[in-house]
């Protein structure tokens, strides 16, 4: 019989984790400028976190298949409670010295990695519970995120400027907990995988290569992997540089940022609460087509030129609805075509692989307005983004995106079964 309390109550454990990163992602950078007032010290505490996070993502993934998704994602919340929370609580007692800092960053980064690819990794088994199509879950996942995403940082902001960065952190701390708690209790009953009986536990190594030969021979899902890696390295390079420039050099100043991504980020809102809806009757290929189109060029296009702040709302609007539909589609994806036995290992691996590159794109975005100044800066990441994105128009393969649960079913059934 099917129940959709897992999948309810994974939802609203996600929102409650998303918040919380959202307070750590101002609060840790605030805590180091208004403790240390250095620039380069906040950029070292940012790649001490980023760096652990996708390592630990990569190989985390055999972990995830060997004890289970819920088991490592409720541990590593749990973990997190403990280095986040000692954050403050050395800070206030003054025993915090700043490599020490350093090394619980890199330990909630490391948690962050195999406990967020833990909780990608339960979808399919949430779907089956739920007995809903991949489409509504990965649908309502994404509305989870973009809503959380967006008002996460308003409330991130309200309370660091009430409570100050250091007691922002005891917020975070208890959002682990918190999260961890909501996931243990609904999805209780489903426990770790279950391996045949008499089968070997296969070597770490011989694991973790088996979850890249896979991948790598899975055409679709690497270039998926590929695209959303470089997608991210452009956004990135627009939202930390590109948007302030902008924002600066047209005399909207802080208030005209904020509009902007408070714009963009509800309509991929509501962008996505129509792909739960419907995405599961859309023509997959086509929609992501369409929805990078939108989302993609124009909004740089628009931005390049000294056009009225509404224009660029406009399409902001469009844009930001396309782009609530990419996430759902690329998701159902990537979910259908992964093996059971494998979905820790290649969502790990194709996950860390779209983090892999967003450290770079302020660096890109920095040079480029350096060197050519804002409106080629604009056009040329913008150029990029098109020919990344409508690349698959022209690869065939990308048509299999259409192939429904029956090509995944004789997928899962075809692999072997282990832990």
């Amino acid at each position: 019989m099917s129940t959709r309390r897992p999948l309810y109550g994974w939802l609203t454990s996600e929102a409650i984790s998303i918040t919380g990163t959202r307070v750590s992602m101002i609060a840790l950078p605030w805590f180091v400028l208004t403790t240390t007032g250095s620039p380069a010290k906040t950029g070292l505490v940012a790649l001490a976190e980023m760096l652990p996070m996708v390592l630990l993502k990569v190989l985390g993934g055999p972990v995830i298949d060997r004890v289970g998704a819920r088991r490592v994602s409720i541990s590593c919340d749990l973990l997190s409670v403990l280095v986040v929370g000692s954050v403050p609580l050395l800070y206030h007692s003054g025993h915090l010295s700043f490599p020490l800092f350093l090394l619980l960053v890199a330990l909630a980064g490391a948690l962050r990695g195999p406990g967020d690819g833990a909780k990608h990794a339960l979808v399919p088994a949430l779907v089956d519970s739920a007995g809903v199509p991949m489409e509504r879950a990965t649908g309502l996942g994404s509305t989870v995120e973009r809503g959380a995403s967006m008002l996460g940082a308003a409330f991130a902001g309200g309370l660091i400027a009430v409570i100050g960065p250091a007691n922002a952190l005891i917020v975070d701390a208890g959002s682990f907990l918190l999260s961890a708690v909501v996931l243990g209790w609904a999805t209780r009953g489903m426990g770790a995988a279950v391996r045949e009986e008499g089968a070997a536990e296969p070597a770490y190594r011989q694991q973790l290569a088996e979850g890249w030969r896979f991948l790598r021979g899975d055409r679709v899902l690497l270039g998926i992997a590929v695209m959303v890696a470089l997608t991210n390295f452009l956004d990135i390079a627009w939202a930390t540089v590109l948007v302030p420039v902008w924002a600066s050099e047209s005399g909207g100043g802080a208030a005209a940022i904020g509009l902007l991504f408070a714009v963009f980020s509800g309509a991929s809102v509501v962008g996505a609460m129509c792909a739960a809806a419907w995405g599961e009757r859309l023509p997959r290929y086509r929609i992501y087509l369409l929805a990078f189109l939108l989302t993609g060029l124009p909004r740089f296009a628009v931005m390049a030129f000294d056009v009225p702040l509404w224009w660029v709302l406009a399409v902001s609007v469009a844009g930001g609805f396309a782009s609530g539909f990419i996430n759902p589609i690329l998701g159902a994806v990537m979910y259908e075509r992964i093996p059971s036995p494998l979905v820790g290992r290649v969502t790990s691996l194709t996950t860390a692989m779209c983090f892999a590159l967003m450290p770079l794109g302020g660096l890109l975005g920095g040079v480029l307005v350096s060197s050519w100044g804002l409106t080629a800066a604009m056009l040329a990441i913008g150029a990029a983004y098109f020919v990344v994105t409508m690349a698959p128009a022209f690869d065939p393969r990308w048509r299999q995106m259409d192939d429904r649960p029956a090509t995944s079913d004789r997928a899962r059934e075809n692999a072997p079964v282990r832990a």
